[in-house]
C-alpha cells in the first residue's frame, strides 16, 4: 500500500482547520502509486485527494507542480485542481510532510487498454502540450538523459541478476543514446507530463474524464512525451506493439497538434529513451526494494520495458509505429 505516513484523526483535524472545507468525515488510503502517501479525504463540503509528499519529491519543485496544475485548469484541462487554504495558499504542512489537498476526478484508468484509449489520450497530450506553452514556470527533467548513466551504475553490478547479460546490453545502449541524443535545440520544446501512463488516466464510459499524477511534469522535448506514450499505451498484454493502437494515438495527437518532420524523425531514438528510462528506474527499484516497509508497494517488472527497447531498436521506419507517411 502506497501510505507511507499515517495521519492520525486530531492531526486532520488541526490541518483542516486552514482550509474551508468543513470537518473530516472519512480518511481512506489509497493503495496505488509510488512516491507519496495519498488519501481519498470526504469532508462536510466533497471528496478530494489529500496527498502527502515523501522524500523522492523535490519541496522545492511542488510550486511548480502546484501552479502547472492549476494553470492547465484554467485552460481547459481535465486535470485535478490543488484546494486553497484560506490565506490562498496550496502548500500546506502535515506529519512533518509536505502536503497539499487536491480536487477529485471521478472515473478509473483503464486495466484493459483499448484503441478507443489510445485516441483519447492522444487527443488530450497534444491539448496538454498546447495549453502548458504559456506556463510561466519551468523545471528541468529531473530524469532526463542525463541522469540514466547514474541510475545505470548503482544497478550495474547487480543487474545480471535480474536477466544474464543485461548488464552489458544497458551500457551499450546508453552509449548509443549519449552519443545520438538530439541536441537540446533540435526539436520543440515545452511542458510535458513526462509520467502519461494509464494509471494516470481516467475515464468514465470509455470517455477520458481526467490526468493525474503531474509529479514527474517538467520542461522537455515534447516529442519525448510522445515516446513515453507510444511505450506505455500501445504494446499489449505480449509485449508486441501494436500498430493500430499507434496509429490512432498518433492521429489523434496530431489533429490538435501537428509533429515537425524533426520531430517525426527522432521518433524511434526519443522511443529508445523513453524506454531506457523506465526500465532503469523500475530496476532500481527492483534491486533496492525494501521487503521491511509495509507501505511499500511491489516493484514493477523491468523486464516489461526490455521487451519494449528491443522492438524500438529494431524500428527501421515511424511507419512501424502506425505514422502515415
Amino acid at each position: 500500500m502506497a501510505v507511507y505516513t499515517q495521519v492520525a484523526d486530531e492531526e486532520l483535524a488541526c490541518f483542516l482547520l486552514d482550509y474551508d472545507l468543513g470537518q473530516a468525515r472519512r480518511l481512506e488510503g489509497i493503495a496505488e502509486g509510488v512516491e507519496n502517501s495519498n488519501f481519498i479525504l470526504e469532508t462536510a463540503k466533497g471528496r478530494y485527494i489529500l496527498t502527502l509528499f515523501e522524500k523522492r519529491v523535490a519541496t522545492t519543485d511542488l510550486p511548480f507542480f502546484l501552479g502547472l496544475m492549476g494553470h492547465l485548469a484554467k485552460q481547459g484541462v481535465v486535470c485535478p485542481v490543488p484546494i486553497p487554504r484560506k490565506d490562498g495558499e496550496t502548500l500546506s504542512n502535515l506529519c512533518g510532510r509536505s502536503a497539499a489537498i487536491i480536487g477529485f476526478l471521478a472515473g478509473q484508468w483503464p486495466r484493459q487498454v483499448e484503441a478507443q484509449h489510445c485516441q483519447a489520450v492522444g487527443k488530450a497530450q497534444a491539448h496538454l502540450h498546447r495549453k502548458a506553452q504559456n506556463f510561466n514556470m519551468e523545471r528541468e527533467n529531473a530524469l532526463g538523459i542525463k541522469a540514466w548513466r547514474p541510475l545505470f551504475d548503482q544497478c550495474q553490478s547487480r543487474a545480471d541478476r535480474v536477466q544474464a547479460g543485461l548488464s552489458q546490453l544497458l551500457e551499450a545502449e546508453l552509449d548509443f543514446l549519449e552519443e545520438n541524443w538530439p541536441s537540446q535545440a533540435a526539436l520543440p520544446r515545452g511542458i510535458i507530463h513526462a509520467d502519461l501512463f494509464r494509471d494516470n488516466v481516467f475515464f468514465v464510459d470509455r470517455h477520458l474524464s481526467g490526468i493525474i499524477d503531474f509529479y514527474f511534469a517538467c520542461n522537455d522535448f515534447l516529442a519525448y512525451d510522445v515516446a513515453i506514450c507510444l511505450t506505455a499505451w500501445c504494446f499489449g498484454p505480449d509485449r508486441r506493439f501494436d500498430r493500430h493502437k499507434g496509429t490512432l494515438y498518433l492521429q489523434a495527437y496530431q489533429d490538435e497538434r501537428a509533429l515537425s518532420q524533426a520531430e517525426i524523425a527522432a521518433l524511434p531514438i526519443l522511443a529508445r529513451g523513453a524506454a531506457m528510462r523506465f526500465l532503469l528506474t523500475r530496476l532500481y527499484d527492483w534491486l533496492n526494494h525494501d521487503t521491511t516497509n509495509a507501505a511499500m508497494v511491489k516493484p514493477k517488472d523491468p523486464l516489461e520495458f526490455l521487451a519494449y527497447l528491443r522492438f524500438h531498436q529494431a524500428v527501421k521506419s515511424t511507419t512501424d509505429y502506425g505514422l502515415q507517411s
